[in-house]
């Protein structure tokens, strides 16, 4: 394996045969995928500590989850074609370098503007891993395991969104910066095996028209949902256990951390689901789901039966990730990357408008937030059901 990306995103480096140097740098995409969505919900559980440590109040420190996410959806509808064009390989590692910066500055802040600074730089170089990690994956495994792959990846940005809280929750206990130096040592580590790709120029250059069609559109709006109503709400969630439910951070870091583990799970075998009976069906059917106890959870009466709703919300989104995640990856062939990106932009946008939108509404009537935000799950049903049977390229 050279390493290197074919004129046009054609042939895939991963019609020969697997090799301990594909399956390390599959293994490192993987990890990679956690890296994401772990930055950007460490903060949850820890928001009052570092309300405090940098003398400010607990809403305003809440705004480093947009601060993140901002940066992080505006950039993405350019970096994976950006990054194609300058090489996977060289833009990864350094977006990994920066990211890995960023977190140290996160854990030395000492007010406020400073931390949010870092937040914003985090999101942004973050914007150049997510997309182009999962178009390099495409280039690794064969394509008749491509599906299961792109499970596992989504298995491990479930996890990452999983294990955010619990680790936040830890070290809001011991001391919240400890939960960024992890990060930083993560992402340095992640800057030696980034995935495969040489810069393309000239006729290999990767195309922008094809990321403006209708299919492209759809599949945003599906993404841009699939956060915004439901991925998007473990602030809400741990708000509810602590202001009704009289929950601890570390408590609350554990219930948070069924949504991640149940997608951690599943990914692979939504996965090999999606493959047989179809991604745009499968999705359709998670976004129901997914909305259903993303409501429920409003309502829940005890902190076992709101952990139980919260993980099964989980396992739907699960799947609704990977079928998008596959639609999309298959979406573009000449512009994998841009495709990845322009999606997970309007994905992590919905991340973004999340706490503004719903925050509100939870302060009026915290049941009332929970059903609007499952119910706004269900628009992702026309979404898939207007997209032709294969995105064309």
């Amino acid at each position: 394996m050279t390493g290197e990306h074919p004129p046009g995103g054609g042939v895939e480096l991963a019609t020969r045969p697997a090799t301990p140097r594909s399956r390390f740098l599959a293994a490192a995409v993987y990890v990679g995928g956690l890296l994401g969505p772990f930055g950007g919900g460490v903060v949850a559980p820890m928001l009052p500590q570092i309300a405090a440590s940098v003398h400010a109040s607990t809403s305003a420190v809440a705004g480093s989850i947009t601060a993140y996410f901002v940066p992080f959806a505006a950039i993405q509808l350019v970096s994976g074609t950006f990054g194609e064009r300058w090489g996977r390989r060289r833009t990864v590692r350094i977006a990994y370098l920066v990211y890995a910066l960023g977190s140290v500055v996160c854990a030395l802040a000492p007010t406020l503007p400073i931390f949010l600074a870092a937040r914003a730089v985090l999101g942004a170089a973050n914007a150049f891993t997510t997309p182009l990690l999962l178009a390099g994956l495409a280039d690794i495994v064969p394509p008749e395991r491509l599906s299961r792959a792109v499970g596992v990846y989504s298995s491990c940005q479930a996890g990452g969104q999983s294990f955010a809280p619990l680790v936040g929750g830890l070290a809001a206990a011991t001391s919240w910066r400890l939960g960024f130096v992890a990060v930083a040592v993560v992402a340095a580590l992640l800057a030696l095996a980034p995935p495969p790709g040489a810069p393309r120029s000239g006729a290999a250059t990767p195309p922008w028209r094809p990321l403006l069609g209708r299919d492209m559109g759809m599949l945003s709006a599906g993404a841009f949902l699939s956060y915004f109503g439901s991925s998007a709400l473990p602030f809400l969630v741990a708000l509810d256990l602590g202001e009704h439910l009289a929950v601890s951070p570390e408590q609350t870091g554990v219930v948070l951390l069924g949504y991640g583990v149940a997608g951690l799970l599943l990914g692979s075998l939504w996965g090999r689901v999606t493959d047989r009976f179809g991604a745009r069906g499968c999705g359709a059917l998670a976004a129901v789901v997914n909305g259903l106890f993303v409501a429920l959870v409003g309502i829940s009466g005890s902190t076992p039966t709101l952990a139980a709703y919260w993980a099964l919300a989980g396992a739907a989104s699960a799947m609704l990730t990977v079928a998008l995640q596959n639609l999309t990856v298959r979406a573009v062939p000449g512009n994998r990357g841009g495709a990845l990106s322009v999606v997970a932009a309007f994905r992590f946008a919905g991340a973004a408008v999340a706490p503004l939108a719903w925050l509100p509404v939870y302060q009026a009537n915290p049941a009332v937030a929970f059903a609007a935000a499952g119910a706004s799950m269900l628009m992702a049903v026309p979404a898939l059901a207007a997209l032709r049977r294969r995105p064309a390229g």
